[in-house]
C-alpha cells in the first residue's frame, strides 16, 4: 500500500494541536482528521478516533504495524513541514 496524497491543513491557538491531515492511499481510499501533535518529545500523529459510551478514545482507523506507522508518520511530518504556517495544501480537507 502506498501513500498517494497527503494534504496538511494547520491551526493555530489550539494548543500542542497543529494540524489535521488527510492521508490518501493507492489512490483509492482516504484517511482524514489525522492530527499533527506537539508532544513533549516532538510532533507525533494521532489518528482519528471516537469517544466510546465508556469515554475511552478508541481509533477509528490506524496501522497494524510499527513499521507502518511510522512510514505514515514520517511522510505526514515531512509534508508537515513542507506547508507555511497558517496555510493549508488543499480545499478538500475536513
Amino acid at each position: 500500500m502506498e501513500i498517494t496524497d497527503i494534504r496538511v491543513r494547520k491551526v493555530s491557538g489550539e494548543g500542542k494541536l497543529k494540524g489535521y491531515v488527510t492521508v490518501t492511499f493507492d489512490q483509492c481510499f482516504v484517511v482524514h482528521n489525522v492530527k499533527v501533535i506537539d508532544g513533549e518529545h516532538g510532533f507525533f500523529i494521532a489518528m482519528p478516533s471516537r469517544r466510546t459510551k465508556a469515554g475511552e478514545f478508541k481509533d477509528v482507523a490506524h496501522p497494524i504495524t510499527p513499521e507502518f506507522r511510522q512510514k505514515l508518520q514520517d511522510a505526514i511530518l515531512k509534508r508537515y513541514n513542507e506547508v507555511p504556517e497558517g496555510h493549508s495544501d488543499g480545499p478538500d480537507i475536513e
